[in-house]
């Protein structure tokens, strides 16, 4: 499992924690709000967002809690025994747990809310790198990411990724994404690469490559 996100305002108020998230063999970084997210590019980001509602408020926790949602991922609220009673339930996170902490529990709620989140895990899946291609939800991930694409662009992403190495023509992608009936030039494909290019290409992250005059290809490991 990868690292979650530690929600703190300030954030040395989940230092107290890192024991217990440790033994459950989870990686963490404790951050003041999700910006983090937006900001960051690098790695593959978090697979849930630990919220400690001794030291985020109300108002704020209501705000994450709905960008949680719109960045699909699971949140958990951190409840310490001393403020169980007033849990508000309007709250809604996917799930929460009691502070102490058991590590076992707390891998299994993570792992469980997840699951509510995203169902079950798909076994028809492409992944190089922090690139994720879910071929039965027709989902693209970077990291947490989740990457907008347009029926062709993912039609052509799927090609190409599930042959890393082999060259394809314009010629060839053209017949295989468009049919042979399409009456638009080649030029269509050198557009759909360029948009597919600039949806899930970074400075660190170089997928398509051009082989001038032929085609393009994938790189398996990029």
């Amino acid at each position: 499992m990868n690292s979650v996100y530690l929600l703190a305002v300030p954030t040395n108020g989940l230092y107290h924690l890192a024991g217990e998230i440790g033994q459950a063999g989870l990686s963490y970084q404790i951050i003041q709000d999700l910006d983090y997210l937006e900001e960051s590019e690098a790695g593959p980001g978090p697979v849930a967002v630990l919220i400690d509602l001794s030291t985020v408020s109300i108002s704020q926790t209501r705000t994450l809690i709905d960008h949680c949602r719109e960045l699909k991922l699971p949140v958990l609220t951190v409840v310490h025994e001393s403020i169980i009673n007033d849990l508000d339930p309007a709250l809604n996170p996917d799930d929460f747990i009691l502070c102490p902490i058991h590590p076992g529990e707390l891998q299994a709620r993570i792992k469980q809310a997840i699951f509510r989140l995203k169902g079950p895990v798909s076994q028809n899946v492409l992944k190089v790198g922090d690139l994720v291609i879910d071929l039965e939800k027709y989902d693209v991930l970077m990291g947490s990411k989740r990457i907008s694409l347009t029926y062709k662009e993912f039609q052509l992403l799927v090609l190409l990724a599930s042959n890393p190495g082999r060259v394809y023509t314009r010629d060839v992608l053209l017949n295989q994404v468009w049919g042979y009936d399409y009456l638009g030039g080649t030029r269509t494909v050198d557009v759909h690469i360029r948009r597919l290019r600039s949806k899930i290409e970074d400075p660190d992250h170089s997928f398509v490559e051009t082989i001038w005059n032929v085609g393009y290809r994938f790189k398996g490991d990029a």
